[in-house]
């Protein structure tokens, strides 16, 4: 019976969708008549757009850096109520994926295309940008975003938080304004436009400007700021939906929050990341998170035995992930707020609410000891040296003046359980799966269920468009649209054991690269002697780190997700025409999709800082 609800409620939210007309906001021709006086005119107004009958509100939330074994959702020991009830009374995706890295996927997520394909191979900042079609941090016209669509078709939209698509010489109140949010379909945007900023002192805009952050967690202006827009809309068009993209900063560096919330977890990880790992993986198997015979992937070799650590080193490590915790279950209460607020003002129960946990795996940006007050890409310091710095100003980490908090890389593997490797690691699950939860609690009747579908951030855009009844349009405001590459997910809701319809997805950050297709997944690390190299004090990102490790010695690894899904076995001997076949896909993608010319960050880094020095000396 509900899988029939469910199926009719979106066949008729899709056949009014003929209502609806095809160039709403759009110049059409002028259909009236017009003679000499009133009497011989006949008057003509261009219809407004209107969404489909019963069209419900849609939220994506989207959060930065958490890894997939963080949250108490998906059996990490890190409290989060919210998300917690929200998947309970929805859905729970465990095999969705990221990009690897934030602007990649934002751009994938907001536009339903690979990343490359709308030109955010890197990042939009131009010291990581490069000048081919697919790096130039540039989408297209053509590349048209969610927002853009729904507002195009009678819905209000509104973006909070972070954006991270803003070429940076475009960053300024002089605009020009085309790639702000405003220029991609946000009628109101209140948050920051680069990568990550100080969540007490922001890089705050509002709307087209730059405004004075009032001295508050950014967490909790940008939710004040949500519920007001959607306050005013409701108070002026109470029939009218809304799109939120609710995307903070959180838990990106800088790790900062008030003590109240780090305090709570003040003891609760004194014994380490490695007993972290085995606990979230139990909580992990008994909750169905993961295969019933999954086994835990051996402790990263950089990584040392928590046993091993010194005593200060233990206080130092414990405070970091204190912190974090802190930030993360703080976050979780903001999103709480607006949830709450939209149950009070009898608006849940029809918004759809998408949360996506992370937009890649936990951080390694945060060196073996954590980072307070350095910048995050500087030559690393003795170890001896690292520690006692860090001990000094413990009391700073997740304070105002820890401007650049970010916990050891041995807590990005223990938030990354089940999985190996971390943030910008595209080639690895550790950096691109994030948990999904969907829900909505007047359409979606399976409360609690877990779906194993294979997906990605660009899937949520065809199935936003499909769950609300509206097609992809061919054109956003007269500008040709190139087809949508996502695989709407709407299939799985009603049906757990439904097969994947998404069956094959490219992953590029930097020269870590993979390739999956029908549960088989083809890989390289590119760089696998990145953390010796950090470790042991070479500058990351300067022409003395690895900049002269060619592609082609690139070593691939193979492995059967199917039977395999954290990567344990490598099969590329086993199966070498597999792997070939993959390999030769990943070569069918990368020209599909302006992924040529392979990049990695040491290249471009040090490309653009040549650049920038010879323009500076003329």
């Amino acid at each position: 019976m509900y899988k029939r609800r469910i199926v009719k409620w979106a066949i008729m939210a899709g056949s009014s969708f003929a209502l609806i007309p095809a160039k709403a906001q759009q110049e059409q021709p002028y259909q009236g008549t017009v003679g000499k006086t009133l009497a011989e005119s006949k008057e003509w107004w261009a219809p407004v757009a209107k969404p489909p009958a019963g069209a419900p509100n849609v939220i994506w939330v989207i959060l930065d850096d958490v890894g997939f074994g963080a949250t108490s959702t998906f059996g990490g020991v890190i409290r989060t109520p919210t998300f917690d009830s929200l998947a309970a009374n929805g859905l729970r995706y465990t095999n969705f994926h990221t990009a690897g890295i934030c602007a990649p996927t934002r751009s994938a997520l907001l536009t339903g295309r690979n990343h490359h394909s709308v030109h955010e191979g890197g990042f939009s900042h131009t010291v990581l940008s490069a000048g081919f079609p697919g790096w130039d941090g540039r989408i297209p016209s053509s590349k048209g975003t969610i927002a853009e669509i729904l507002r195009d078709n009678g819905y209000s939209t509104f973006a909070v938080g972070k954006y991270g698509l803003t070429p940076d010489e475009d960053a300024t109140d002089a605009g020009p304004f085309d790639r702000w949010p405003s220029g991609k379909g946000f009628e109101h945007f209140f948050g920051f436009l680069g990568s990550q900023t100080d969540q007490y002192v922001p890089d705050l805009v509002e709307d087209n400007a730059h405004v004075t952050p009032d001295g508050r967690h950014l967490n909790d202006q940008i939710t004040d700021k949500a519920i007001s827009y959607i306050k005013r809309q409701k108070k002026a068009a109470p029939g009218k939906p809304f799109f939120l993209y609710y995307s903070p900063g959180a838990t990106h560096a800088p790790h900062q929050v008030d003590k109240y919330w780090s305090d709570a977890y003040k003891g609760q990880f004194d014994d380490g990341w490695d007993a972290f790992r085995e606990k979230v993986f139990a909580n992990q198997r008994r909750k169905g998170i993961i295969p019933a015979n999954a086994q835990l992937p051996d402790r990263n070799p950089n990584i040392p035995a928590w046993s091993t650590l010194s005593a200060d080193q233990k206080k130092l490590y414990a405070r970091f992930m204190e912190v974090y915790a802190g930030y993360l279950t703080y976050t979780d209460f903001e999103v709480g707020r607006l949830v709450n607020f939209l149950k009070e003002s009898g608006q849940l129960d029809n918004t759809l609410i998408f949360v996506i946990i992370g937009d890649n795996g936990a951080s390694k940006e945060g060196s073996f000891h954590g980072v307070i007050n350095k910048e995050i890409f500087a030559k690393t310091l003795p170890e001896a040296q690292a520690i006692k710095d860090n001990l000094d100003k413990i009391g700073e980490i997740g304070t105002a003046d820890g401007k650049q908090t970010n916990y050891p890389l041995g807590w990005a593997q223990a938030a990354n359980t089940p999985f190996k490797y971390w943030k910008q690691d595209a080639n690895a699950e550790g950096g691109t799966r994030n948990p999904l939860i969907v829900y909505y609690p007047k359409g979606i009747p399976y409360k609690g269920e877990i779906r194993t579908q294979y997906g990605h951030v660009i899937d949520l855009l065809p199935t936003t468009l499909e769950f609300v009844g509206i097609k992809a349009p061919a054109s956003i405001r007269s500008v040709a649209q190139d087809s949508v590459q996502g695989t709407s997910l709407l299939y799985s809701f009603a049906d757990a054991k439904a097969p994947s319809q998404h069956t094959e997805q490219y992953y590029y950050i930097f020269g870590a690269r993979s390739i999956y297709k029908d549960g088989w997944k083809a890989e390289t690390l590119h760089h696998p002697d990145i953390l010796d190299l950090t470790r042991n004090g070479v500058t990351f990102g300067g022409k003395d780190s690895v900049s002269e490790h060619g592609f082609d010695k690139d070593v691939w690894e193979l492995y059967n997700l199917n039977e395999d899904f954290n990567e344990r076995v490598d099969l590329a001997k086993k199966y070498p025409e597999k792997l070939a076949a993959l390999q030769a896909l990943f070569d069918e993608n990368a020209r599909k999709y302006n992924i040529y010319p392979l990049i990695d960050w040491d290249d471009v880094f040090h490309r653009r800082i040549h650049q920038t020095t010879q323009q500076r000396s003329f």
